[in-house]
């Protein structure tokens, strides 16, 4: 034994040698110590554990070859019935919603697990298998073979080295390939599966939209001019405007985790709620720049701009001074000063009152006259609620004016139009995209009518209902509009800010907002925080702003808006099926039931007939280490192989590592092992 110290023994099951066990009464009229009787003479039952490898040793041992790999077939056939059960599971569930059959992905995950774990017995008792019958025949084999073969029935990693042992080339490779790979399978079994989400009709939403917009405004009289209205504004208007005429930057829709807030009084009862395109009443806004049609001058003028001047009617009370600046219609008899400022005589340097911004509507209030025509750039445009310019300093500061830096000037109008748009609700966020607007652009006659009351006042008549007919292909074709009170009562609440001004006595004074300049003795000042309009600020984005604002106080008007139908839905977790992520284990089945059919029917041939069906029992490497007389009784048959079970479990042994295996009542250990012991 010495002499082999350092390299591999090579073994062969051809010939098993017997190994030495010195008997416990040879040379000695000792008797057996009293353990090694009791081992002998222990009548008690085997446990159960013991009765079940009883039962299998017989099905081992058994002539018929399906016996002897009845287990292993059932093993693999549970696989192969859970896998199609869970293909079955897999077709009922498919698109279907989570909740039609809540416990059907647990059923899944457990049939998965058991298909899995079933392959595990057959690969392993196949790969015990051949592990015997590597080692029969002429050629003997490296004795860390059989080692390696053992704990690649128990597991990857002696796989992986049975793999890298046989190079493939071997039958047994392919179990330990698939031993391997059963390490995945689960993964693959996890993808099949995949929960989405979708949404599912719940019922119906409601959004509201404007066609004729009648608000219910009470008008109040005075019967000293036959009981003539006296004109109001638009109230529901005034309110939602006026954070966008003065120190406020305008209103914003509180945000919530699907976006803005809607500002209209729609009704969406689930978490998401869509609405076909549709069509309502709208105010639309469009700005021009027209910073080319001011130019810069000094010229005497008429101080209509100054804080000081009164209203309209007053004119002859304006005094006259010298003004330079950036002038509209400058070279006309009446040029008007947009941005600039005062200066007391042809020589002074210092600088007076200076005008920062200015709104000049091109219809004037209160006589309705128009200027220009009424407009520059939009006169393709019937009727607008409103059409001025807007003049701001070139940085908003009276320095910019100083250096004759040229202002920003806008003209921008506002009028009534007709808007396709697509709504959408979603967790609290409303979104609207507007996808088409149609303005009214067929001419008709001025329709002010203005007349000066005795009293000073003024008597304002518009004349015309606002009419907009979008093409359309529907029957019957829809008109929208307002009536001429109504555009009236509209245009009055834009009145107190167009036309206004912001001025500065000197440069080194707090600037102030001059509003209602078109009312007589009605002027009030306001001290300027914030003002939109003054540069930097974006005039174009807050016109659209002011647009959205009052379209959205149009249609929420209980008494004239209208209700658009649309649908509610709500979301749903569905199971979407993967049908690829099935064919590995479905090969891996597959592979596993030839690799156990080549195991049947290579260990079944003639030529491995002697070895017996012994899989991956640690018994016949023992057994081949017993005294000659003891394997004799063990393996001398078919038959006896299912004695040697039950004879097994009455012999006790006991390993002494540096004498050998010790057997109860068969002999007792030697001072050494002897040549050849195992």
């Amino acid at each position: 034994m010495s002499q082999q110290r350092g390299r591999q023994l090579p073994l062969s099951l051809t010939q098993p040698q017997r190994p030495y066990f010195p008997s416990v009464n040879e040379g000695s009229n000792t008797p057996a110590p009293p353990s090694y009787r009791a081992s002998v003479h222990d009548k008690r039952s085997f446990n159960f554990p013991g009765r079940i490898e009883q039962k299998l040793a017989q099905y081992n041992t058994s002539q018929n070859v399906f016996k002897r790999w009845l287990f292993e077939i059932i093993s693999v056939s549970t696989s192969a019935v859970c896998m199609g059960a869970i293909i079955g599971l897999l077709y009922y569930l498919h698109d279907q919603s989570l909740d039609k059959w809540p416990p059907g992905l647990t059923i899944i995950t457990i049939l998965s697990k058991i298909a899995s774990g079933a392959l595990i017995l057959p690969i392993s008792e196949a790969i015990g298998q051949l592990k015997w019958t590597w080692f029969h025949g002429k050629k003997s084999r490296d004795a860390f073979d059989f080692e390696i073969f053992d704990k690649a029935s128990r597991g990857a990693w002696g796989s992986f080295m049975l793999l890298c042992r046989t190079k493939g080339k071997s039958l047994a490779a392919l179990g330990a390939l698939l031993t391997v790979l059963l390490l995945a399978i689960d993964t693959f079994f996890q993808q099949v599966t995949d929960l989405q989400e979708r949404w599912i009709l719940q019922g119906n939403s409601s959004i509201p939209r404007s066609i004729r917009y009648t608000p219910s405004d009470v008008l109040t009289y005075d019967n000293t001019y036959a009981d003539t209205p006296l004109s109001t504004m638009n109230q529901d208007l005034k309110r939602a405007l006026d954070p966008f005429m003065y120190d406020k930057n305008g209103t914003r829709p509180l945000l919530t985790e699907g976006g803005p807030q809607a500002e209209i009084p729609l009704v969406c009862p689930t978490s998401r709620c869509e609405w076909p395109a549709y069509q309502s009443l709208g105010v639309c806004s469009a700005c021009e720049e027209v910073s080319h049609l001011l130019e810069y001058h000094c010229l005497n003028m008429k101080m209509d701009w100054i804080r000081n001047a009164t209203g309209p009617g007053t004119e002859d009370t304006y005094s006259d001074g010298t003004a330079c600046g950036y002038f509209l219609n400058a070279t006309s008899s009446s040029p008007v000063l947009m941005s600039g400022y005062r200066v007391e005589n042809s020589t002074d340097s210092t600088y007076g009152e200076t005008l920062l911004m200015r709104t000049l509507p091109l219809v004037t209030n209160p006589l309705r006259r128009p200027l220009y025509g009424g407009s520059i750039n939009f006169k393709h445009i019937n009727n607008p609620i409103l059409d001025a310019l807007i003049v701001s300093a070139a940085d908003g500061s009276a320095t910019s004016v100083y250096h004759k830096v040229p202002p920003i000037a806008h003209e921008c109008v506002l009028s009534w139009c007709v808007q396709t748009l697509r709504s959408s609700y979603s967790q609290g966020g409303y979104e609207e995209q507007v996808i088409e607007t149609f303005t009214n652009t067929t001419k008709t006659e001025y329709p002010w009518y203005v007349e000066q009351m005795s009293n000073g006042d003024t008597y304002q008549d518009f004349s015309e209902n606002i009419t907009i007919t979008p093409p359309s292909n529907n029957t019957p074709v829809t008109s929208f509009g307002v009536s001429n009170d109504t555009f009236l009562l509209t245009v009055v609440v834009l009145d107190e800010v167009f036309p206004s001004l912001i001025t500065i006595s000197d440069p080194s004074a707090e600037p102030y907002l001059k509003v209602r300049t078109s009312f007589t003795d009605q002027i009030r000042f306001r001290e300027v925080h914030f003002n939109p309009w003054l540069a930097p600020n974006n005039v174009t984005y807050h016109m659209e702003r002011i647009a959205r604002a009052m379209t959205n106080v149009v249609r929420s008007d209980a008494d004239s808006n209208e209700l658009i139908i649309g649908s509610a839905s709500s979301p749903e977790t569905y199971v979407r099926v993967e049908w690829g992520w099935l064919t590995f284990p479905l090969v891996m089945l597959l592979l596993s039931i030839v690799f156990l059919v080549a195991t049947i029917i290579k260990t079944s041939q003639q030529t491995y007939e002697g070895i017996g069906t012994w899989k991956t029992s640690a018994m016949p490497a023992l057994i081949y280490s017993l005294p000659k007389d003891l394997q004799q009784g063990l393996t001398t048959s078919v038959k006896s192989r299912s004695i040697s079970k039950r004879r097994s479990k009455k012999v006790k042994i006991r390993l002494l590592p540096k004498q050998g295996w010790r057997v109860s009542g068969q002999g007792h250990p030697a001072s050494r092992a002897p040549p050849g012991f195992i």
